[in-house]
């Protein structure tokens, strides 16, 4: 019996960022950088880095449930950025590094929404958490070379300094879902 793959969509700041820890995922065969949540159809790098398109730069999963469930994928996702900092992460300042959830699902919508609560309630983070839950209206992939970014540009400065302590900070914290 094929096990039906699922997609989600998670916006949390820079999504060189995002895609390279997820890409790392154990069941996620692929991990597309793009633009979600505004009203401009077939927005550009240019247009949503303005922040006026409403869009938040985004990475959508293709993921094996039978492999990775999809509360595995948010326990990743809100530990791997601060979901307590409103339009921001760390530099990236602006709408378009929002924190979000775009749920594809009812079942999405309810398990992202009992783990944010689980996660204020717990009061692991000293502030209230401020990710978006919203439903998936449109998803626009981002032109080419921002695919797979820190693969192809692992000496750029951005990657050095960001991508790749975070990545690193990911594979320590969650070895078990690490792909081999």
């Amino acid at each position: 019996m094929e096990t039906k793959l699922e997609l989600a969509t998670f916006g949390s700041g820079c999504f060189w960022c995002t895609e390279a820890i997820f890409l790392r995922v154990k069941g996620v065969s692929k991990a597309v950088s793009g633009y979600s949540g505004g009203k401009i159809k077939n927005p550009t790098y240019r247009e949503v880095c303005s922040g006026l398109t409403g869009h938040a730069e985004v990475i959508q999963i293709t993921y094996n449930p039978a492999e990775v469930s999809f509360e595995a994928l948010l326990e990743v996702f809100w530990n791997t950025h601060d979901p307590t900092t409103l339009n921001r992460q760390g530099a990236d300042e602006g709408t378009q590094y929002r924190s979000v959830v775009f749920y594809h699902s009812e079942d999405q919508r309810v398990a992202a929404e009992k783990y944010k609560k689980q996660l204020d309630d717990s009061q692991v983070f000293k502030n209230p958490i401020v990710t978006e839950i919203s439903p998936l209206t449109n998803f626009y992939a981002a032109e080419d070379y921002h695919q797979n970014y820190f693969e192809l540009n692992p000496n750029q400065g951005y990657c050095q300094f960001v991508v790749r302590p975070k990545v690193e900070k990911f594979k320590k914290q969650f070895d078990a879902l690490v792909q081999a």
